[in-house]
Formats: structure tokens, C-alpha cells, sequence
């Protein structure tokens, strides 16, 4: 039986980032840097009011309080995008708007509520130090700074600083296109009649689900028959638009395990006993033209877990990131459970702040009465998280602590 380490290996082996695009910015979020972004200026480009208020020389209003205001001639009104450049010398100000560029002569700003609000003439109430209120040029970056790394993954955040010093587009990781196929006779889309032993599938709504929340784009194909000729139709269709192939169902012992009995026979494929639970029977290769291919079992929380260990890193290997695992957290266990042992098991859990704080901030409670049962899918709609429980632990105790990969 192969560790879930030798497995994941494996995995990983078949992929690479995928090839650099150009994308345009507002196209970019969620995708990952292939090329580094360096700032061509300064930024900010110019000095420019932190404040709503009035441009001045910080010497002309030394002395300025509430009960014996300076007085300054106002010389000019200048809002945000003006190209205005009045020079202010001593006993006058502008009025200026938040990020106004500072008029040569100013070197500091007073807040508007300083001061009476003048128009053609401004008492100023209160004293400022020179560069008060100011923004300087380049106090965010310089010409040549590196604002965002190649590898980093574009967020909101990401992409507002891209267009900050400029940048109109970004060599970006294509995203992985991913064809999802759930297999069986007894799949029917969800919301049509069933008759009996038929089930909805849910396997193919939940990988795609899965590609995309992994940063994909799923190609979700439904469910497919237990037909060789159907199933081998169906990847040759696909094969040319996609990255990654993710199949559910047909890999195990059973007499109409049709992705075994199709895919068996490729060299770049393989069919394994992982030591794990959910999870234990998986296949995983490449196709002929070498396609990867991920086999998953068919039952809805085999192949949650199975995704969430061995295909959604390799996604994200593709999508051009180095950090692949989800982030954990340690929980004590507040219900109890008996592990299968000789495997290592994945236990969906709910996670809560614990209140008593201790050895951890979380408690972690099943989150089906079931527990790790690879059928039921309903209770997969309350999970956090994932319980790693060691293979040779025969007995999870309430109070013991186990880590969990939050999902």
C-alpha cells in the first residue's frame, strides 16, 4: 500500500507551471505572477496634501493660535488633478484638496477645520512643522523598487498596486483548464426524477466547485455511463482543450469500474492502494499525449478528501505557486472516535474557538455523527476542516489534540 506521501510525490510529478499569458488587469485577479512588477517612478509621483486644507509656509503660521490667528491671503484653489503650480510665499496660502499636488513654495498643510474656511483671505488657528499633512514623492516606492514578485498571487490588493505604478497588463501562470467526469449508471443530474437505485450527482458539481475554488477552470462534464466506449469518447473529446483531467468513480474492484477498465491499459497510468481514509483506492498518470489524470473514487467525501490532498496542490503547482498546503490549526477534540488504524485518516470536522483557551485555540467535533464515512455528502455542507489522525493511532480521545488542514 502506498504512503500518502509517496502518492502526492507522484502527483506533483505530473505537473509543472503552466506557460506565461498577458492578461489585462482587470482580468488578473486570481491569477499568479509570472514576471516580476518593479515600480518605472516614483510613487507617489509628486508631494502632495494628506488633508483637505489650506497649502502654506510652516514659518508664516509659527505663531498662530486660537485667540491671535495668522492671517494669509488665499492665492489659489487647488483640487485633486490640478496642474496648477502658484508659488507660495510668505503670507500666503492655497487652498487645497487630499492628494492636490503641493504648489511650489508650501511645505506644509493646515486641516481645514484649523482654520475659517476663507476664501480670498484665511485665519489659521493653530500652528504646523514643516512636511505636516504632506505625502513626500517616493515615501511608497522608488524608480526600480520591486512592488510584486513573480509567484504572487493577485488579490485585490495585488492588482491596485499594479495599477498604481502604471502597469496596464501582467505576465500571469495561465490557469489550468480541468475536465471533471463523474462516472456511474446510477448518476442523474440534480433535480430530475429518480427512479430507484439512482442517486443526483453531486461528485461532478463538487470537483468542479473544487477546480475553481482551487483557482481552475473546471470543465465539468457530468456524470458518464459505465460504458468503455462512452467514457473513452468523452476524454478524447476533451483531451485538446484541457490541462488536467479529474475523474470520480471506477477505480476500485468492482465489476463495472469503467475508469480502471479504460485507463489501466495506458503506460503513463497507474491504479494504487493509498494508506488512507477516506480515500484508498486511486489512480493517477497521464494520457497518451500527456494529459495528467487524476482518478478519484466515487463516493462524495472519498473524493472531497481525495482532492483536497492530491489534486488541488497540483492545480496550484500548475497555476505557478510553490506554497501548496492548506493552513492548520491544532484542535482538542471534543467528541471522541475509533480511527480504522493501519491508515491515515482524514476526519471532517467542525472547528470552533475554544473558550477555555489551553494547549489550543480550537476544539474540533465530527461533523457528521458518522464520522469519516465516505458517503455522506450532506455533512460535508458543515465542514472547516480536515482531522489528520496518525496511522497508528487506535483510539481518538475528547481532550486529545489533533491537527487539522482547514479547508
Amino acid at each position: 500500500m502506498r504512503t500518502i506521501e509517496d502518492h502526492l510525490t507522484a502527483a506533483l510529478a505530473l505537473v509543472e507551471h503552466l506557460p506565461a499569458v498577458d492578461v489585462d488587469l482587470e482580468d488578473a485577479l486570481g491569477s499568479v505572477l509570472a514576471r516580476d512588477v518593479t515600480s518605472p517612478t516614483e510613487l507617489p509621483r509628486f508631494d502632495n496634501s494628506a488633508m483637505d486644507g489650506y497649502a502654506v509656509r510652516a514659518d508664516d503660521v509659527a505663531d498662530a493660535a486660537e485667540d491671535s490667528p495668522v492671517v494669509l491671503q488665499v492665492l489659489a484653489d487647488l483640487p485633486a488633478g490640478s496642474a496648477a503650480e502658484p508659488h507660495v510665499g510668505t503670507g500666503t496660502a492655497a487652498r487645497i484638496m487630499t492628494g492636490a499636488a503641493l504648489p511650489p513654495g508650501a511645505d506644509a498643510v493646515v486641516p481645514v477645520e484649523r482654520t475659517d474656511g476663507g476664501l480670498v483671505v484665511v485665519q489659521v488657528a493653530h500652528a504646523v512643522a514643516r512636511g505636516a499633512h504632506v505625502r513626500r514623492a517616493g515615501e511608497d516606492a522608488r524608480p526600480g523598487d520591486l512592488v510584486l514578485a513573480a509567484g504572487t498571487e493577485l488579490g485585490p490588493a495585488q492588482v491596485a498596486a499594479a495599477a498604481a505604478v502604471g502597469t496596464r497588463s501582467l505576465r500571469v501562470h495561465a490557469r489550468p483548464r480541468v475536465a471533471v467526469l463523474s462516472t456511474g449508471d446510477e448518476l442523474v443530474p440534480p433535480g430530475q426524477p429518480l427512479r430507484r437505485g439512482q442517486i443526483p450527482d453531486s461528485n461532478s458539481y463538487l470537483l468542479a466547485a473544487a477546480v475553481r475554488a482551487a483557482g481552475g477552470i473546471p470543465v465539468r462534464v457530468g456524470a458518464v455511463p459505465d460504458d468503455a466506449v462512452a467514457f473513452r469518447g468523452a476524454l478524447d473529446r476533451l483531451r485538446p482543450d484541457v490541462d488536467a483531467v479529474v475523474t470520480s468513480g471506477g477505480v476500485s474492484m468492482g465489476a463495472y469500474d469503467v475508469v480502471k477498465e479504460v485507463l489501466a491499459d495506458e503506460p503513463g497510468m497507474e491504479f494504487v492502494e493509498v494508506a488512507m481514509q477516506p480515500g484508498k483506492p486511486q489512480g493517477l498518470g497521464t494520457l497518451g499525449d500527456g494529459t495528467p489524470v487524476f482518478a478519484l473514487p466515487g463516493n462524495p467525501v472519498s473524493a472531497f478528501v481525495s482532492f483536497e490532498v492530491f489534486v488541488r496542490p497540483a492545480l496550484l503547482r500548475m497555476r505557478g505557486l510553490t506554497a501548496l498546503g492548506r493552513p492548520e490549526v491544532a484542535g482538542v477534540v471534543a467528541d471522541g472516535w475509533r480511527p480504522p488504524g493501519g491508515r491515515v485518516q482524514y476526519m471532517p470536522v467542525v472547528v470552533e474557538r475554544d473558550p477555555q483557551g489551553g494547549v489550543a485555540a480550537w476544539r474540533v467535533r465530527r461533523a457528521a455523527r458518522g464520522g469519516s464515512g465516505s458517503h455522506l455528502v450532506a455533512s460535508l455542507a458543515a465542514v472547516h476542516g480536515l482531522a489528520v489522525v496518525g496511522l497508528d493511532v487506535d483510539e481518538v480521545r475528547p481532550g486529545d489534540v489533533v491537527r487539522v488542514l482547514l479547508v
